[in-house]
């Protein structure tokens, strides 16, 4: 557990299973706007079961690093963020992603949780740069990687297809102070 002022990140237990499905079922019409449709076996207890071992086998791996993050007043499950596509040897990257809760917006939460997992992944994982990409009309979102220290690189066009649509997206980079 990484604890924060208002949220910790973790990775996830079986027992998490019933709050992810709660928190993607809740937020499906919201988080599918930044990211691809889901099949209907991810919305089920047991597709979040094989998420969950599957998240645990690639932290084993070291390929991909899934956390929740959990209000620490109610210890509730309010989104989950993530480092993937980790690349080792001379590249030492990852790149970063999370969803929050609809209704968590605002309040600091990603901000607090991207600046942890920052931290976890250069003091832990003694990664040098960490890569962001996010729609250009996603301001939230920018504007949680630039307090979290990340700086625009520019646009990677039709990059990624998000619901049968190939999107532009704006590329943020933070790079390990230490380095």
């Amino acid at each position: 557990m990484i604890k924060g002022e208002n949220i910790y990140i973790r990775t996830f237990r079986t027992d998490d299973a019933q709050a992810m499905l709660k928190l993607q079922t809740e937020n499906r019409d919201f988080f599918e706007q930044f990211a691809m449709t889901r099949s209907c076996h991810f919305y089920t207890i047991e597709g979040q079961l094989e998420r969950i071992k599957e998240a645990a086998e690639h932290v084993k791996q070291d390929q991909d690093y899934y956390f929740g993050i959990f209000e620490n007043d109610e210890n509730r499950l309010v989104g989950t963020i993530n480092l993937f596509h980790i690349i080792r040897g001379s590249s030492q990257s990852a790149v970063i992603g999370y969803f929050l809760d609809d209704k968590y917006n605002g309040k600091g939460f990603t901000t607090e949780a991207t600046k942890l997992i920052v931290k976890y992944a250069f003091d832990e994982l003694k990664l040098h740069r960490i890569e962001a990409g996010v729609q250009p009309h996603n301001i939230g979102s920018i504007r949680v990687l630039e307090k979290s220290g990340f700086h625009k690189e520019g646009i990677a066009k039709r990059n990624l297809k998000i619901n049968g649509e190939w999107k532009d997206h704006q590329v943020l980079a933070i790079i390990n102070p230490n380095d």
